[in-house]
């Protein structure tokens, strides 16, 4: 009997140091995810009121799962142990608490870090891929710069070669009209002295 007493002024005492404590506004009831508030623990009861028996307690910043809309000042809602109950709504906030944020920052801080190590390893290699490229991108730069001075160089070749034919080409032209030319005189020549030997015959 004296347990059970001691029990009871236990579990009122709590539910009244928990009412001292500042509350938020219940969450909405379309939300889905909300969270006990920060700087207490409360209870989860097994029905929207105080007069249902406790199923445990719930720590400060505890993630839940909302399952009905407010009933009597409670909401029905799961814990992060997959039990099923019902709390005070004013005990409810659908803003993570200090300890919930606390650790999701440290989750990515992590993350960053492992990050940061991960780059930390594969910079080296980097390096090393960046001198490689960088001597290829030398060598690729030379090649070119041959390649342009060979092809300027075949081009000025084929451009003179181009006009010695040409010049050639007049020259042997010259050479073969100035032929034709002689010959015709000299056929003339010719052929005007046979027709004054026939002519005197």
């Amino acid at each position: 009997m004296l347990k059970h007493c001691l029990l009871w002024l236990f579990l009122t005492a709590s539910t009244f140091a928990s009412q001292a404590e500042e509350a938020q506004t219940a969450t909405p009831t379309n939300a889905k995810t909300a969270y006990i508030i920060d700087n207490l623990y409360t209870f989860m009861r097994s029905g929207a009121s105080k007069n249902y028996r406790l199923l445990g307690s719930i720590d400060a910043g505890t993630q839940l799962t909302l399952l009905s809309s407010e009933e009597n000042g409670f909401l029905k809602v799961k814990d992060d142990k997959d039990r099923e109950g019902w709390v005070e709504a004013k005990y409810i906030t659908q803003t993570a608490g200090l300890h919930k944020q606390y650790q999701t920052l440290s989750d990515e801080m992590s993350s960053i870090q492992n990050e940061l190590r991960q780059a930390q390893v594969e910079l080296p290699q980097l390096q090393e891929q960046n001198v490689q490229l960088t001597n290829q991108n030398k060598q690729l730069f030379t090649q070119i710069t041959q390649l342009k001075t060979t092809l300027e160089q075949e081009r000025a070749l084929k451009q003179a070669t181009s006009s010695k034919e040409k010049r050639q080409l007049l020259t042997y032209g010259g050479a073969i009209a100035f032929l034709g030319l002689f010959l015709g005189i000299i056929l003339t020549i010719v052929l005007s002295r046979r027709k004054r030997y026939q002519g005197w015959a």
